[in-house]
């Protein structure tokens, strides 16, 4: 019975992107391309199983082995913490992890800094090193509006472009943490089905370097 890569992509963009790389790699899968609504693609004859997954959710499907390997976001691996191998930056999907708030914005350091975000673990974090008290204000989406309508001092979001921001009249205040793609691996599968992955992460690392 051969052995099958089973490999989680982000939906999106991201994950289209991935698959290219893969497939460059030797893992192409034809039927991935084709327009349906399937989530799931096998190319029996080249040993792999790729199917799409939420990109947050990555992490989750490789921890849990229902992958092998996977590409995760920084900002993910760093907020969640999740058993996995961490084995290649991909330098593609770049951004970053800042701190944002009114242009015209004062720190009143004598009462805790309320920060309003939906990676609350980073932000713990990055405040407890500086030795800043801080309110957590978690929410999920929409986190520009929190500092206009007064209901945080700062945002800790992921940055791309920072055009968001200028729209809603706010600025990086602090960088955090630059984010990109990672490739990741479930810890159990790295021992078993080493070989295939090593097969691709040599490729990957070719093609990251070459793209540098």
């Amino acid at each position: 019975m051969k052995t099958v890569l089973n490999v989680a992509l982000p939906k999106g963009r991201l994950g289209e992107k991935v698959y290219d790389m893969f497939e460059k790699a030797g893992f192409p899968c034809p039927s991935i391309k084709e327009q349906n609504r399937k989530l799931i693609f096998e190319n029996e004859e080249k040993c792999v199983r790729y199917f799409w997954v939420k990109p947050s959710d990555v992490a989750i499907y490789v921890e849990r082995g229902a992958a092998d390997i996977g590409v995760a976001g920084k900002d993910i691996l760093l907020e969640y913490e999740p058993e996995v191998y961490e084995l290649l930056d991909l330098d593609i999907g770049k951004c970053r992890m800042a701190v944002a708030a009114k242009r015209d914005f004062r720190e009143n350091t004598e009462r805790p800094l309320r920060v309003a975000t939906k990676f609350s673990n980073i932000t713990k974090a990055y405040y407890a090193a500086k030795g800043r008290d801080i309110d957590i204000i978690h929410l999920n989406g929409s986190i520009e509006i929190a500092p206009i309508l007064s209901l945080s001092d700062v945002i800790v979001d992921i940055v791309e472009t920072g055009t968001t921001l200028k729209e809603n009249d706010l600025e990086v205040k602090e960088e955090i943490v630059p984010i990109s793609a990672r490739l990741i691996a479930n810890k159990s599968s790295f021992k078993f089905k080493g070989d295939l992955m090593e097969k691709v992460i040599a490729s990957l690392k070719t093609q990251t370097a070459e793209g540098k």
